[in-house]
């Protein structure tokens, strides 16, 4: 587990890497770690791969058993196995349920900045979106529930990222408590991303929205992947848990024929990564922490404002002070590629990516220190 040695990504086809290929510019915008996956998962992977057959195959029962046992012991949340409906990813997971709720016309709640394709989906499931800007109070993100219930009529379904991407911010219980009082005024479905929730850096614990109130479960679809912890994206599996039968149904009948089965390679890495890999994500999250507080000390004398996030290897920062709207550029001027904020309906702002060796960090500092 050696998280301070860079493996070289050139010429492996690597969408983070090729970005920028054949410029002195360091990657730090995608959500995928430079680090190798955990050797629990490489065994595991090696050893399927020896059985040399790849035929269509359905999840095994003890990826399902591993799962649940991962999220009992970490979260508390005991669920049932035919809550689980397996994915290839999360964004096919955002769009089927965009699909499986309501009709055609209906609106879309969801909450910038945010992960891009919750900004696209809908459209693409001829929804309408309605996003409602988090605001900043105390040092944190933090919601406008004014204006998210002047958002909600109309709608039927709410997209959540939780904890969310990109700001990093977990939210607290009684923060969800008040979003599932909204929604149950409003009859709203919530759809809730969680593919981040092994990921917490603050001293606290991630609480599953569906688990916060049983009486609300049945409207929810949380979704979840050890992809991100594990760094496993490149493989694809990922899972939703539906408690709703009827909601499952609909979830189902949506994907039928379009989104394609999850690979038997993704499954073996997941079982080896909810099985095995917790020591390797105990390491994983010491350099995390290590990089963000490098990170925190830089930014605190800067002249472009960063929350710290609470969640996650990915840094929200404003720097319009840079350029208003478009500041990516000047960035890339001195060496490092990061997201643009406008992508996330944020102009100005930018996401750093720190899940990498700390040298590899510090020399992408070092490089927009003239910026800072």
């Amino acid at each position: 587990m050696d998280f301070d040695h860079l493996i070289d990504r050139r010429g492996t086809a690597s969408e983070k890497w090729d970005k920028y290929a054949g410029r002195d510019i360091l990657p730090m915008w995608v959500a995928d770690m430079d680090f190798a996956a955990a050797p629990a998962i490489l065994r595991a992977l090696h050893q399927r791969i020896d059985h040399g057959v790849f035929g269509y195959t359905h999840v095994p029962a003890s990826l399902v058993e591993a799962a649940q046992a991962h999220l009992m012991a970490h979260y508390g949340w005991a669920i049932q196995p035919e809550w689980l409906v397996w994915l290839p990813g999360l964004v096919p997971a955002l769009s089927v349920s965009c699909r499986a709720v309501g009709a055609p016309g209906d609106a879309v709640l969801t909450t910038t900045p945010i992960y891009p394709p919750f900004l696209r989906v809908p459209s693409e499931a001829s929804r309408a979106l309605s996003a409602v800007p988090l605001i900043i109070g105390d040092g944190r993100w933090q919601w406008d529930w004014p204006a998210m219930e002047r958002a909600a009529p109309g709608a039927k379904l709410l997209l959540l990222s939780h904890p969310h991407n990109p700001t990093g911010r977990c939210w607290d219980e009684d923060e969800l408590k008040t979003l599932i009082a909204l929604a149950k005024r409003h009859e709203l479905i919530i759809c809730s991303d969680e593919i981040h929730c092994d990921l917490i850096l603050a001293p606290r614990r991630h609480r599953p929205l569906a688990a916060v109130d049983p009486d609300f479960a049945a409207r929810t679809i949380t979704l979840m992947s050890p992809s991100k912890t594990w760094n496993l994206a490149g493989l694809g599996c990922a899972f939703a848990v539906i408690p709703d039968r009827t909601l499952r149904s609909r979830f189902r009948r949506e994907m039928s024929h379009l989104v394609p089965p999850v690979g038997a390679l993704a499954y073996v890495a997941a079982e080896a990564a909810y099985r095995d890999g917790e020591s390797w994500r105990q390491a994983l999250l010491d350099t995390l922490r290590r990089n963000l507080d490098r990170l925190t000390q830089v930014f605190a004398d800067s002249r472009l404002p960063l929350i710290p996030p609470e969640a996650t290897y990915l840094a929200w920062f404003d720097a319009r002070a840079v350029h208003p709207d478009n500041p990516l550029p000047e960035f890339e001027r001195l060496g490092v590629g990061l997201s643009d904020g406008r992508d996330f309906g944020s102009p100005g702002w930018l996401r750093l990516n720190f899940g990498c060796p700390p040298a590899l960090l510090e020399e992408a500092l070092r490089r927009i220190m003239p910026l800072l």
